[in-house]
């Protein structure tokens, strides 16, 4: 693996269709983000997303010894940091954590904090959802998958893909967390308008998950004190049950 500062990241190649290169959903939002990376960490700082999402995680009953995760378009670690604490509060040890996303500058602000925090355990890579299938065989078989506000940004009819490729990650009856932009007036501004992503009702969750092969579904909340984050997202907790 080559060394200098970003030797630790590896990259997979992206691969995209003729048809999706012409839309090219994906390829905009790596751009969007690239150029509004700090806004980015300063809209989810104020809204206190890791926080919020580490109070839901420690009163989760997805935790074991040993847990297998894979965070699903991590951004710069806004979940697997959250994760980590949540599981450092329950005096559970990972056996690994890996993480994907689809920008390399935002991969660089999250490899930088793990250096900071003299975290070794979790391994990262360059990868876009729909192309998955170049990941090596030893990630796989997770117990826990989590995405948070990836989803949206790509095109609807590429959402169940997307999915079904993420639970063939999964191990039997193991479990997918995703959190996933609400439709609604206020997301309308907030997300659609400033952040270029999409939103979902719940039937549309329901339907799209349907099709990518889950069918135990359902819709949970964070704690009351993040009461905020209800209003805009949806927290959907899936099992691959055959």
């Amino acid at each position: 693996m080559p060394g200098g500062q970003h030797g630790r990241i590896s990259v997979c190649a992206v691969c995209i269709s003729t048809e999706m290169a012409q839309s090219n959903p994906t390829r905009e939002a790596e751009k969007l983000y690239t150029a509004r990376l700090n806004t980015y960490r300063a809209f989810i700082s104020f809204f206190r997303s890791r926080n919020g999402i580490r109070a839901l995680l420690e009163r989760s009953e997805f935790f074991r010894p040993g847990l297998r995760v894979l965070d699903a378009g991590a951004g710069f670690g806004t979940a697997t940091f959250a994760l980590l604490d949540a599981l450092r509060q329950r005096r559970i040890e990972p056996q690994v954590i890996d993480a994907f996303d689809l920008t390399p500058a935002m991969l660089e602000q999250f490899q930088a904090e793990l250096d900071a925090r003299g975290i070794t355990l979790v391994r990262l890579k360059q990868a876009n959802v729909l192309a998955l299938g170049q990941f090596p065989s030893s990630w796989s078989d997770y117990d826990l998958i989590v995405c948070t506000s990836m989803l949206e940004y790509l095109a609807k009819g590429d959402l169940s893909q997307a999915l079904s490729s993420l639970r063939e990650r999964l191990v039997q009856n193991r479990t997918f967390l995703a959190v996933v932009t609400r439709r609604n007036w206020i997301t309308k501004i907030l997300i659609e308008r400033w952040w270029h992503a999409a939103r979902y009702t719940r039937q549309e969750l329901r339907e799209a998950f349907a099709a990518a092969g889950f069918h135990d579904l359902q819709f949970i909340k964070f704690p009351l004190r993040y009461f905020w984050l209800n209003t805009s997202n949806h927290v959907v907790v899936a099992r691959r049950v055959e």
